[in-house]
């Protein structure tokens, strides 16, 4: 299966790196669809705005939250990975269920079963083949996401992206324990250098994986 997700905490650099390691593909030839959750269709993308930055969305229950990005994976999988999959396309997908494993799960504290449970029944068998992630120091991150809105002219955190430090470090070690959990599929790669160090990282990994 050629399902690749690349995963991690806020401003890691996953948006950027997906698209590097696309266009890398791509230039080998193959065809290749980019995605992101939550989103990726239109139900999908009112579901992130609500999640990420409506204002009916501050204060929803974890529960809550967790069920909407399951609806939101829910309709990914089966309006865009099942049939690009099926044909034998690549998929590069922009987070997928570990980001609810660690979010919603270790960020959350929401019992690891349930999620798992709810996890399995949207997503079925198809798991990407290879995960990764990519890891940098919360407070590090954060610096990242503070130069970045003052980039964009002071804009304000998203939900997600204001949650405190002690959060991003509950999900910084969900992610280390998921990669523990299947030491086959998920590899954790260091984040803190260049763009071209941490690209040339993931192709490693990519081109072994699939034996490229």
């Amino acid at each position: 299966m050629r399902f690749i997700s690349l995963e991690g905490g806020e401003c890691v650099g996953k948006s950027t790196q997906i698209e590097r390691l696309a266009d890398r593909l791509r230039g080998l030839g193959h065809k290749v669809i980019v995605t992101r959750e939550p989103g990726g269709t239109a139900l999908g993308e009112s579901i992130r705005h609500l999640l990420k930055h409506a204002p009916e969305g501050r204060g929803m229950s974890p529960y809550t939250e967790l069920l909407l990005f399951l609806a939101s994976r829910a309709e990914l999988v089966r309006k865009v990975i099942m049939p690009a999959l099926d044909q034998g396309t690549w998929v590069l997908s922009d987070r997928f269920l570990d980001s609810t494993t660690v979010y919603q799960g270790a960020g959350r504290k929401l019992p690891s079963e349930i999620v798992e449970r709810v996890n399995a029944l949207v997503v079925g068998t198809y798991i990407p083949r290879l995960t990764l992630v990519l890891d940098l120091e919360p407070e590090a991150a954060r610096q990242r996401q503070i130069g970045r809105a003052q980039a964009a002219g002071g804009a304000a955190f998203d939900r997600m992206e204001a949650e405190p430090l002690d959060f991003f470090e509950r999900v910084r070690q969900g992610y280390f324990e998921v990669a523990k959990a299947h030491p086959a599929r998920v590899k954790i790669l260091p984040a803190a250098g260049t763009i071209d160090q941490t690209a040339a990282a993931i192709w490693a990994e990519v081109a072994k994986t699939f034996q490229l």
